[in-house]
């Protein structure tokens, strides 16, 4: 099983990004999906979870500015993350199951 996360980058206060979670040799379609971050310094925390079915939820601190999304038949996971704020800079991880990606840079100046 393989997670390829990807679409990180550095971003002002205000601005947008989309991330992206590449998964092959899972049936992607079945699982649910999460994103979890790490900034320095902290503990990893969940950001977002959505079902193998599209229900997504959200962390208190992310909701209202981000979306999280799925398009199975590209096995592909997405976070759109709206009015970033420099507490949003962190290491962005998705995980299906026990698996882990190795994580996108979120940067965010302010």
């Amino acid at each position: 099983v393989q997670l390829q996360a990807s679409g990180g980058g550095l971003v002002q206060s205000g601005g947008s990004l989309r991330l992206s979670c590449a998964a092959s040799g899972i049936i992607f379609g079945t699982k649910d999906m999460a994103w979890y971050r790490q900034a320095p310094g902290k503990e990893r925390e969940w950001v977002a979870t959505i079902t193998s079915s599209g229900r997504p939820n959200y962390a208190d601190s992310v909701k209202g500015r981000f979306t999280i999304s799925r398009d199975n038949a590209k096995n592909t996971g997405y976070l759109q993350m709206n009015s970033l704020k420099p507490e949003d800079t962190a290491v962005y991880y998705c995980k299906v199951i026990r698996y882990w990606g190795k994580g996108t840079q979120v940067t965010v100046s302010s």
